[in-house]
């Protein structure tokens, strides 16, 4: 568990990795929180797929992504990091991205050097933009934040396009604009992990991003630590879980009529009330049904 009196800046320096699953809204952070991770990754592919029913094709605008760290802040108190695709625009696009971002409570943003419209990063045919356009919008998403303590993540979608030596060229130049955290995305294999993990490890913390199904090799987050990287996420892993289930339980009713076959894979109407803090929201607010009564009595 992450120490209270630790920035999520101070965390990524420590020696041992950090896990952030990823989630796409306040019911979902909720129970990632309350499963005890030190971090939550938004996922723009996870807002893609449940808020819109679309891939991850660069659909999602700005607003909507804003909005959607504004309600899992207002739910959870634990570090987010945001994907913010390419910033929705050209280095000022970006500045403005940082500044909602971060206002709506972002702990980290995630920039990449796609162009736009952007693809998630583990299909294919994906196109980036020139090294030195990306490390300007870098060096613009640095001056605009207002805390030294909201981390810019650089991701560099070049091995796909460029291959592995380019992208770590693009990585050091990221850096030198003043980028927090790097991120290469879609290595093919452990030994480009690896070497991934020793050519850049020592300059900036390193994140790793697992993909089921997708052009990286599943590792899981410690073996991943071993490498190197200290920050592994599994970004839309709860939504291919929820997914499958839903899949199911739509199928289950429309074969039976009733819910009754699938009752023991579902929470009932108490046992989801108490998940999300029903009770609780519930005697809180009878503290503050009469104030002015509160008051009298306390008085007498």
């Amino acid at each position: 568990m992450t120490r209270p009196d630790l920035t999520f800046k101070q965390r990524l320096s420590e020696d041992r990795v950090v896990l952030a699953p990823g989630v796409y809204d306040a019911f979902t952070a909720s129970l990632a929180a309350a499963a005890g991770f030190e971090a939550l990754y938004l996922s723009g592919a996870a807002i893609a797929y449940t808020r819109l029913g679309r891939p991850d094709i660069g659909l999602v605008s700005v607003s909507e992504v804003a909005d959607t760290i504004a309600l899992v802040r207002d739910r959870v108190p634990t570090p987010l990091v945001v994907d913010a695709d390419t910033g929705y625009g050209n280095a000022l696009n970006v500045q403005r991205t940082v500044r909602m971002f971060e206002r709506a409570g972002a702990s980290a943003l995630q920039l990449e050097d796609q162009s736009f419209p952007k693809r998630c990063g583990h299909l294919t045919d994906k196109a980036v933009i020139p090294a030195g356009e990306m490390a300007g919008k870098i060096k613009a998403a640095v001056d605009a934040r207002t805390s030294e303590g909201t981390l810019i993540i650089a991701r560099t979608d070049a091995v796909a396009v460029e291959g592995v030596p380019a992208a770590l060229d693009r990585a050091r130049l990221y850096v030198e604009a003043g980028a927090d955290v790097l991120f290469v995305e879609a290595p093919k294999s452990r030994e480009q992990l690896s070497a991934i993990a020793t050519d850049l490890g020592g300059i900036r913390p390193l994140l790793a991003n697992m993909v089921e199904g997708g052009q990286t090799p599943i590792s899981s987050a410690a073996d991943l630590g071993e490498l190197g990287y200290r920050l592994v996420i599994f970004p839309g892993g709860i939504v291919r879980a929820l997914a499958r289930q839903a899949q199911d339980y739509y199928g289950s009713l429309a074969r039976h009529g009733t819910t009754q076959p699938f009752r023991d894979r579902m929470f009932d109407f108490n046992a989801l009330n108490d998940l999300i803090g029903t009770p609780e929201m519930l005697a809180l607010g009878e503290t503050y049904k009469d104030f002015t009564s509160a008051k009298r009595e306390d008085a007498a």
